[in-house]
C-alpha cells in the first residue's frame, strides 16, 4: 500500500513539474540544465578509467623496444624481422613519435594503424601531423620531415586524436653491438615493460585527486534539484487546500525534483555526447584522445542513472524537514531555529578519525587501508557544506548597518543564508580539495622530483656528434644558426700511459680557450697551451701522467685489430695547472685539457664531439633551429634539452590528469554558479521591479546582488582553507613528510575562485537589468 502510495504521489509531482507555464518550463529547464552539467562530468570521469586503459594498451601494441638482458642473445636477420631506427624529434616544446623502418624480408611486421611499409623518402604520418606540416605554423619542422608523405596513420596506431607521430622509410639502419638507436624485431608489442610494484603513496594520490573533482560535482546536483524551492513551496500550499496532508505535499515535492533529475540525465547525457565530440580536438597539458576513448563503463553508467535521481528525492525530503506548508500559506521559519553546530562538526572530526589510524603505517604494509583513507577524506570535504550554512547564519545575524545595498543584500541573507551558502558550495569544497592536493603534491614533489646538476644560465642545449661529424664543421654550422648565442664545443678522448694494455689513463679535452674556460680555471691561455687539471672528478692517475716528458697513447687499445694505430705524445714541458670547475652539465673535468695547437697530428681520428650550446631565450624557435641545423649535419637525434630537474612518470601523469580535471571541474563550477545566479534572480523578479518602481536605483541593487555573492564566497572560502589546510596535514602526514603548507598554492586557489565568481557576477548582471523592467511585476 504504501508503495502504491508513493508511487502515485511521485507520479502526481512529475506531472506538476512539467504544467505550470512558461514559469514551470523555466523552472525546469533550469534544473534539467544544472543536473545535466553535473551528469555530464559525472559520466566523462566514469570514461576516464576506459581512455587511460585503451591508451595504455595502444601504446603496448606498438611497443618496438626490447627489454632484454645481457645473457639474451640478438634476435637474427630472417624474412620476418624488421629494422626500427629511433627517428623522433619535437617542436615547440611538443614531442614528435618518430620511426624508421627497414624490412628485412617479405614478412616483416607492420606497425599498428599502418597498411603497408613507407619507401626510402616517404613516410605515413598521423592526422593531426599531416595537417601541421601542411600549415604555416609547421614550416620550420617540416624541414626536418622533407620526407613525401604517402599515407596517415590510422586510429589503431595512435594513442591520442593529437598526437604528432611518422613512420618513415630507410635502407642503411644497422644493429650495433651495444645496444643503441636501432632494433630488430618480429612482432610489435613484444617489448613490454616488466611491470613494477605500485607505490601505495602515488595511488593514494590518485585516489584524493579522484575524491577531490568528483566531490563538488555531487555537491552542485544536490544544489541543483533544489531550484525554486521558495516558488514550488508555494505551489504545495495550495495541495493542502484541496486536502492533502504534509507527507503527501512533501512526496509530490519530491516527485518535481525526480523529474527534473531525469530531466537532468537527459540533457547530462547530450552534453556528454557533444563533449566526446569534440574531445578529438582538444589537446589539454599534451593529452588527447579519440572520441571512441570515451566510453562510459556501463555499470558506472547505471550507477548514475540510478544514484542522481534517488539522490534528487532524498535531497528534497531532507530540504522540507524545516518547512511547514500550511492550506493558507508556506511557514518558512523566518525566524528559524538557529542551526545545531555539534552533528555539523561529527563530519569533520569523523573523517580525521578515520585518517589518523594510517598516519605513521608503512607505506607498503597492509595496514594502509584505502578505503579508509577514502571515508576519511569524503567526510572531511563533506564537512564544508554542513559547516558553512552554520558559518554564514552566525556571521550575517552579527553584521551592523550600512549604505542602502549593504542592508538589502544582509537582510536577504539573514532570510535567506541556507540557500546562499548553497550557492557556493561547490567551489568552497573545490577549494578546499586543491589546497589539501596543492599540500600534498608540494610535500611528495622532492621525492618523485630529481635535480640535476645542469647550469641552464650558461647553457640550454647539449650535443653529442657521431665519428663521422667534425667538430669544427659542426660548431660552425650551430654557430650561424639563428636562436644560438654561444656554442662551447669540445673534443674528448682519452690518453694512456702505454700502447696497449694501458694501466692508467687520463681524460684528455680539446678546446679553444673560451670554451675551455666553461670547464677549468687558470690565469693565461693561447693556442698550443696544455693544462693540467686538478679537483675534477676523474682525478686518479693523472699525477703521474701530467708529468712533463711523460710519453702518452691517443687512442689506446686493448684490441691487436684495431683498424687505428695509437697516437704517441709527449706531455710538453711548460704544461700548465688549471683547477677544475662544474661544465653546463654539472660534471667536473679531471685530466689534460689541450688547445687545437697541442694536439698532435693522427690523434683526431680517437675523438668524439661535445657541443654545449647557448640559446637565445627572447626567441621561442631558437630549439627547433637548432634541431634543424642538426638534421642537416646528420646526427641521428636531436639535441638536449638541459632541463632543471626530472619528474617520476607516473607522479607527472597523476599531476596532469589532476589539472586536465581540475580545467573540466573549474568550467563546470563556473557554469553551475551561473545558472543558480540566474535561478535566485529569477525567483526575485517581482521584487527587483517593485524595488525600481519606488525609485530605488540600478546601481544599488547590482551592487547588492554583488554583496549577496561576496559574503558567502569570502566566508566559505575562509572555511575551505581551514578545512583544506587540515586535511593536507593529515595526508602528508600520512606520507611521513614534514607538514608545511603552501601559501603561495593557497593563494592561488583562492585568487582562481574569486575570479571565477567575479567572473560569474559580471555575466549575470545583463540578466539582472531585464529583470529590473516594469512589466516584472504583471502576473497571471
Amino acid at each position: 500500500m504504501k508503495a502504491r502510495q508513493w508511487s502515485r504521489d511521485l507520479g502526481v509531482g512529475i506531472r506538476f513539474a512539467f504544467a505550470g507555464g512558461r514559469e514551470g518550463r523555466a523552472r525546469m529547464l533550469l534544473t534539467a540544465v544544472g543536473v545535466g552539467l553535473g551528469v555530464a562530468l559525472l559520466l566523462l570521469s566514469t570514461a576516464i578509467p576506459n581512455a587511460l586503459a585503451v591508451r595504455h594498451d595502444r601504446e603496448e601494441a606498438r611497443t618496438d623496444l626490447t627489454y632484454t638482458t645481457f645473457s639474451e642473445s640478438r634476435l637474427p636477420k630472417a624474412d620476418a624481422t624488421l629494422l626500427v631506427g629511433e627517428a623522433g624529434t619535437a617542436f615547440r616544446d611538443k614531442e614528435v613519435r618518430g620511426r624508421e623502418l627497414q624490412p628485412e624480408g617479405p614478412k616483416a611486421p607492420l606497425p599498428p594503424g599502418v597498411s603497408r611499409f613507407p619507401g626510402v623518402g616517404e613516410m605515413v604520418v598521423s592526422p593531426a601531423l599531416k595537417r601541421l606540416l601542411e600549415s604555416g605554423e609547421g614550416k620550420l619542422l617540416r624541414e626536418r620531415l622533407p620526407e613525401r608523405i604517402v599515407g596517415t596513420i590510422a586510429e589503431p596506431g595512435l594513442i591520442g586524436a593529437q598526437e604528432l607521430a611518422f613512420y618513415r622509410g630507410a635502407d642503411n639502419l644497422v644493429v650495433k653491438e651495444d645496444y643503441g638507436l636501432v632494433e630488430r624485431i618480429d612482432r610489435f608489442g613484444a617489448g613490454v615493460k616488466p611491470s613494477e610494484e605500485t607505490d601505495p603513496v602515488l595511488a593514494l594520490l590518485a585516489l584524493v585527486v579522484f575524491l577531490v573533482l568528483l566531490m563538488p560535482v555531487g555537491v552542485f546536483i544536490a544544489a541543483a534539484v533544489r531550484f525554486g524551492g521558495e516558488r514550488r513551496d508555494r505551489r504545495l500550499a495550495a495541495l493542502r487546500l484541496v486536502g492533502s496532508d504534509s507527507r503527501m505535499t512533501r512526496r509530490i515535492a519530491a516527485g518535481e525534483a525526480l523529474a527534473g533529475s531525469v530531466a537532468g540525465l537527459a540533457f547530462g547525457t547530450v552534453f556528454f555526447l557533444i563533449v566526446r565530440d569534440l574531445a578529438g580536438s582538444v589537446d589539454l597539458f599534451d593529452v588527447s584522445v579519440f572520441p571512441s576513448y570515451l566510453t562510459p563503463s556501463p555499470l558506472l553508467a547505471l550507477l548514475v542513472a540510478v544514484a542522481v535521481p534517488a539522490a534528487a528525492v532524498l535531497v528534497t525530503l531532507f530540504a522540507l524537514r524545516g518547512v511547514v506548508i500550511e492550506p493558507l500559506g508556506v511557514v518558512r521559519t523566518a525566524k528559524p531555529p538557529r542551526r545545531r553546530l555539534w552533528w555539523r562538526l561529527l563530519l569533520p572530526l569523523g573523517g580525521l578519525g578515520l585518517l589518523y589510524p594510517m598516519i605513521g603505517k608503512d607505506r607498503y604494509s597492509k595496514d594502509f587501508n584505502q578505503y579508509q583513507v577514502t571515508g576519511g577524506v569524503l567526510l572531511l570535504l563533506v564537512g564544508v557544506t554542513a559547516l558553512l550554512p552554520w558559518v554564514v547564519e552566525r556571521v550575517v545575524n552579527r553584521l551592523g548597518s550600512g549604505g542602502v545595498a549593504w542592508q538589502l543584500a544582509i537582510r536577504r541573507l539573514q532570510l535567506s543564508s541556507g540557500t546562499a551558502a548553497r550557492t557556493v558550495n561547490g567551489i568552497a569544497v573545490a577549494v578546499a580539495g586543491a589546497i589539501a592536493l596543492q599540500m600534498l603534491f608540494s610535500g611528495l614533489q622532492g621525492q618523485y622530483t630529481k635535480h640535476t646538476t645542469n647550469d641552464l644560465t650558461r647553457a640550454q642545449m647539449h650535443v653529442t656528434l657521431p665519428d663521422e661529424v667534425r667538430l669544427a664543421r659542426a660548431a660552425a654550422d650551430f654557430k650561424a644558426t639563428r636562436g644560438v648565442a654561444k656554442v662551447y664545443a669540445f673534443d674528448e678522448g682519452y690518453v694512456s700511459d702505454r700502447r696497449r694494455f694501458a694501466e692508467n689513463t687520463a681524460r684528455v679535452t680539446i678546446a679553444g680557450c673560451a670554451s675551455l674556460r666553461e670547464v677549468a680555471s687558470f690565469p693565461s691561455c693561447k693556442d698550443g697551451d696544455v693544462f693540467a687539471v686538478r679537483g675534477g672528478n676523474d682525478e686518479e692517475g693523472v699525477t703521474d701522467l701530467s708529468k712533463p716528458g711523460t710519453k702518452l697513447w691517443f687512442d689506446a687499445l686493448d684490441d691487436p685489430g684495431a683498424h687505428h694505430r695509437p697516437t704517441p705524445w709527449a706531455v710538453p714541458a711548460d704544461v700548465k695547472q688549471a683547477r677544475a670547475i662544474a661544465d653546463p652539465s654539472g660534471y667536473k673535468r679531471g685530466g689534460l685539457l689541450l688547445t687545437p695547437g697541442a694536439l698532435p697530428s693522427g690523434a683526431a681520428h680517437g675523438l668524439h664531439g661535445e657541443i654545449y650550446l647557448a640559446l637565445d631565450q627572447g626567441l621561442a624557435t631558437a630549439p627547433d633551429y637548432t634541431r634543424n641545423t642538426a638534421r642537416r649535419l646528420g646526427l641521428p637525434t636531436d639535441p638536449v634539452m638541459l632541463v632543471s630537474s626530472k619528474r617520476d612518470d607516473t607522479y607527472a601523469s597523476i599531476r596532469t590528469g589532476l589539472f586536465v580535471g581540475a580545467a573540466c571541474v573549474l568550467a563546470l563550477i563556473g557554469a553551475s554558479l551561473l545558472v543558480s545566479q540566474l535561478e535566485q534572480l529569477r525567483e526575485r523578479r517581482k521584487l527587483l521591479s517593485s524595488l525600481i518602481a519606488f525609485g530605488t536605483r540600478r546601481r544599488t541593487l547590482c551592487l547588492s546582488v554583488l554583496w549577496q555573492t561576496a559574503i558567502p564566497i569570502g566566508l566559505g572560502l575562509a572555511l575551505a582553507t581551514a578545512i583544506g589546510l587540515t586535511l593536507g596535514a593529515a595526508l602528508l602526514k600520512m606520507t611521513d613528510k614534514p607538514v608545511g603548507a603552501d601559501w603561495a598554492s593557497v593563494l592561488s586557489m583562492t585568487g582562481i575562485a574569486t575570479a571565477v565568481v567575479l567572473l560569474v557576477t559580471v555575466l549575470s548582471l545583463p540578466p539582472l537589468l531585464r529583470l529590473m523592467r516594469p512589466d516584472g511585476l504583471r502576473t497571471e
